[in-house]
């Protein structure tokens, strides 16, 4: 299907991000176990749990705006998700393998939260007020989620990675 109306870019976005989203659920399990912190580890699974959520929505909106989204895969977060595979195969556990892991989930989320962003704008722009609605729940989300991330990082783990020598 071509893109050439509004509406058509707003089924490919929402279709790229629910590709993206699916993709995620896959990926945060490898993240959390890859994890030494507990504290990163527990970070990880609430996202799977928010993720789902965020699935759930987008099904919502497929159905209040009589929708169907395009099977297709989301390349950008493919190639996030084969990062933070490289992550894991290449750094040893400990304390730089997490300020890594946190950079590799920091890069998700800023591509999600561009992503939520411009449905947001959209949704706006098409005056689906019940679709706007669920799509700023979920932009809420991916940037509470980076927040979290970045006090993580700052409370001790990059520290730590910074002292690792050899």
């Amino acid at each position: 299907m071509t893109t050439r109306t509004f509406q058509d870019l707003f089924v490919h976005m929402l279709s790229d991000i629910y590709s993206a989203e699916k993709q995620l659920t896959k990926a945060l399990p490898k993240l959390s176990r890859a994890s030494t912190n507990t504290t990163l580890s527990a970070a990880f699974d609430k996202h799977l749990e928010e993720t789902q959520g965020q699935i759930e929505r987008i099904d919502q909106i497929v159905e209040i705006c009589d929708l169907k989204l395009k099977r297709m895969k989301c390349a950008a977060m493919e190639g996030l998700v084969e990062e933070g595979k490289e992550v894991i195969e290449e750094i040893e556990k400990g304390p730089v393998r997490d300020a890594a892991l946190i950079a590799a989930a920091q890069k998700v989320e800023h591509y999600e939260i561009s992503s939520y962003g411009t449905l947001c704008t959209l949704a706006k722009q098409m005056s689906q007020s019940d679709a706007l609605r669920l799509l700023k729940e979920t932009l809420a989300e991916e940037k509470s989620t980076d927040e979290t991330l970045t006090q993580i990082a700052e409370s001790g783990i990059n520290q730590e990675a910074a002292e690792k020598v050899g």
